[in-house]
């Protein structure tokens, strides 16, 4: 099936011609392939500031023409050191991707091609943030694919040769690569030398060298002329100097009939196919260039960095000469003008590397890339749950879909489920992703392929007097499998009571409640409810956000330790599950009734749930308990369908001393909003970004370090829900249990949804550290007994 790509956004930057002439070619092919698509540029350079383009072309130029030596020590380190190679792209990638995010969102592309390094680096910096949903991609017009070109967040690389990729590979092992033919226009290809040679006032016989040394004309060019002039069988020496108009005086002020000096050609095509062979130094679009039509190819004294690395591999694949001397490229072209048949086989070598495709295809074939091919570092907030991971402690959130309405057999739930899973999983990204964990390296995402339904769905009846609630903690209490997208099913269908339930678990990296309830609707709902998108509210501005977030840290490292509970210790593998539903009209009217909120009606539940189970509790006791709170915003770039964590976590002291009721969720609901008024939300959301840059074994080391008992006595969540009916297949999704993790030494989580007309509680324990979780859920519905008639003693 062809995919027609109607908007496409090039990346390019004007720093010589080279970039450009690469982007020119992939415009070209984009226009051949998809009529009538849109194609826009983006100057990369530019993008970066006014003062950009003009400093780094004098940067460049000064490098290579007096200072070679400090481009040579910068090229080396990027390969002989990785830090400084990571440091540098990161650098790049944090300066150039914010100011591409605007342009690219203006104009909203369903393909991006860079064919500028820099611009590549911004790329990759937007998509480790989950940026840039289209597939990306990369033609690197340089032979030698530097630790500067590639990156792992690219879709795909288009390299020059094998030799090319092997070398990617070694810059970028997590890079994604495949070989192209030269990246140039249709205008260069063979011709016969005789017409091209009278467009240009050229003799047309005998045998002509073409010097260009790009649109700078920088470089030993007046070495390779001197070189050239010596070799015996050589006709006429064409230099094109570009836009060095001092160069071109030089050789025009010289008495030599056989110099043709050139100033900036507009006919490329022609004044390479009027040559018997190119003479360049740099191994980009000048060399692609002549392998297009095919020219054979000498790099003589090549520039420094790049451009000996390309020379190198080009001589490699035997695509070109490397004359390192003066000598050397006089000896080589006689060799070449004496010796006919030594030159058609570098014509023919030529002609093989650039027909072995053809580039409008393979421009096309873009189009048809899965978004995220190739590997992605998880964001920081994604990682930490990674991090968090014990042998004890997994991190996995789930749900229970109660389900009411329809009766049918087992073997039918099963195969609609499945047909939906083959249908529509592959279209949540969510759902496609697979951990990759390296010791010692960031976790990241893999695009998992094609969804296997019986990779992640089961189907269980209870048997033989098994209870449901024996298969749910089987289900929950088992680490979900990584070496596949991180999430499974299971359809419980009990046949004498005919009820059914379909039970899911994710790896919380995958994303958090938010994310794990909306991605469950769109797979499996009769007419899912369209994901959310960020509001377009205005940001506070910055000197605003860094008071808040300063007033936050000196409030969390205020708070010190987590009281001392019963609950709180060593972790063990033991877990159960609990639950419990409660009308949700009867807890708005509690809410009501109280005169606080719904969200702090529940948590006081929930604080009067937990002074019944601790038992004997003393006068102005506190249990703390960490809250994780939505950051689904504008800010953000999150709606509800938007995979990942996007939230930050709180930590609330909840009286669990004894006192009535009424007077307890009195107190919870005073305290409720002191974590925002101390910028408790900010300071989480800035330590968890800063936490991301840290190297990865120091970034799980901190994350073990603040996520466990010491810091916090439970987990209380307060998910958004939906009144709204779901249907799966005809059956009613009447309610909703959240199943949350622990964490380290940790003993007890609560989770909490409004789903239609009851609020469903999910309780997890340890229970080598806390009761059942059967206990603390009827302490639940006890407590909202007592709160929910408005009691304020």
């Amino acid at each position: 099936m062809t995919v027609q790509a109607r908007r496409v956004l090039l990346v390019s930057a004007t720093i010589g011609e080279g970039h450009n002439a690469t982007a020119r070619a992939v415009e070209e092919a984009a226009r051949r392939v998809w009529p009538g698509c849109e194609v826009a540029w983006l100057d990369a350079l530019r993008t970066m500031g006014r003062w950009v383009p003009g400093t780094f072309n004098w940067i460049y130029a000064t490098n290579v023409e007096s200072t070679p030596w400090l481009y040579d020590f910068f090229y080396e380190s990027l390969w002989r050191y990785r830090w400084f190679a990571n440091g540098s792209r990161r650098f790049v990638g944090a300066w150039s991707g914010p100011l591409l995010r605007r342009a690219i969102a203006e104009y909203d592309p369903d393909l991006i091609v860079s064919t500028y390094p820099m611009g590549t680096a911004g790329l990759n910096w937007l998509r480790r943030r989950g940026e840039l949903d289209v597939p990306v991609a990369a033609v690197v017009s340089d032979f030698s694919p530097h630790p500067f070109w590639v990156y792992p967040e690219i879709d795909l690389h288009y390299v020059m040769s094998g030799t090319s990729l092997r070398a990617m590979r070694r810059a970028e092992p997590d890079a994604v690569g495949a070989v192209c033919v030269p990246p140039v226009v249709s205008a260069f290809q063979p011709a016969d030398r005789v017409p091209a040679r009278r467009m240009f006032g050229l003799p047309e016989t005998g045998f002509t060298a073409l010097i260009s040394c790009g649109s700078l004309g920088f470089g030993s060019v007046e070495r390779a002329v001197d070189a050239a002039l010596r070799a015996d069988g050589v006709g006429r020496v064409v230099v094109a100097c570009g836009r060095n108009t001092a160069l071109r005086q030089r050789f025009a002020n010289r008495a030599d009939d056989r110099l043709v000096p050139l100033g900036w050609v507009a006919d490329m095509p022609g004044l390479v196919a009027s040559a018997d062979v190119v003479v360049t130094n740099a191994g980009g679009a000048t060399a692609l260039e002549a392998l297009a039509c095919g020219r054979a190819v000498v790099m003589f004294e090549p520039i420094a960095g790049h451009g000996r690395a390309n020379a190198e591999l080009m001589a490699d694949a035997e695509l070109a000469e490397l004359c390192p001397r003066e000598r050397d490229l006089t000896g080589t072209l006689h060799r070449l003008a004496t010796d006919p048949h030594e030159l058609a086989q570098r014509e023919e070598q030529a002609l093989k590397h650039s027909r072995t495709a053809d580039f409008a295809e393979q421009v096309a074939a873009l189009a048809h890339l899965p978004r995220h091919h190739g590997r992605r570092p998880l964001r920081p907030q994604d990682a930490f749950f990674v991090y968090a991971t014990t042998p004890a402690v997994s991190q996995q959130t789930g749900a229970i879909l109660r389900l009411e309405g329809q009766r049918r057999s087992t073997s039918d739930w099963c195969e609609h489920i499945t047909r939906r899973i083959a249908r529509h999983a592959a279209g949540l990204p969510m759902l496609t992703r697979r951990l990759v964990l390296r010791r010692g390296r960031r976790p990241q995402w893999i695009h998992g392929g094609e969804i296997d339904p019986g990779d992640h769905l089961r189907c269980r009846e209870p048997h033989d007097g098994q209870r449901p609630e024996t298969i749910i903690n089987e289900f929950f209490s088992t680490p979900v499998r990584t070496d596949r997208p991180p999430w499974e099913l299971l359809l419980l269908h009990d046949v004498d009571t005919g009820s059914a339930s379909v039970l899911a678990k994710m790896h919380h990296a995958l994303g958090d409640g938010v994310a794990v309830t909306s991605s469950l609707l769109r797979l499996l709902c009769d007419s899912p409810p369209p994901a959310t998108t960020p509001s377009r509210s205005p940001g506070a501005p910055w000197h605003r956000r860094a008071g808040r977030i300063l007033r936050g840290l000196v409030s969390l490292a205020g708070a010190g330790a987590a009281p001392k509970t019963s609950v709180a210790g060593r972790s063990t593998p033991n877990r159960s599950f609990g639950h419990v539903e409660l009308p949700a009209a009867e807890a708005r009217a509690g809410a009501r009734a109280h005169q606080v909120s719904s969200t702090a009606f529940l948590l006081g539940v929930v604080a009067e749930a937990l002074h019944r189970m601790l038992g004997d509790t003393r006068p102005g006791q506190r249990f703390r308990v960490m809250v994780p709170r939505t950051a689904r915003t504008a800010r953000g770039g999150a709606g509800t369908g938007t995979p990942g964590n996007h939230t930050v976590s709180v930590s609330i002291d909840l009286p669990v001393g004894p006192m009535p009721p009424g007077r307890r969720l009195a107190m919870v609901a005073a305290g409720l909003d002191r974590p925002d008024r101390t910028g408790q939300p900010a300071a989480a959301g800035a330590v968890l970004a800063a936490l991301g840059v840290l190297p990865a074994p120091l970034h799980a080391l901190l994350v073990r370090r603040i996520y466990q008992r010491r810091f916090f006595n439970a987990v209380v969540s307060v998910l958004p829900g939906q009144r709204r009916p779901s249907h799966i297949d005809g059956a009613l999704i009447a309610g909703v249990l959240p199943v949350l993790s622990l964490a380290d030494g940790v003993g007890v989580a609560v989770g909490a949804i409004g789903w239609g007309d009851r609020i469903g509680f999910g309780i997890t324990t340890d229970t080598g550290l806390a009761p059942d979780a059967a206990v603390l859920a009827g302490h639940v519905r006890d407590a909202f007994t007592d709160l929910r008639g408005g009691d304020r003693r």
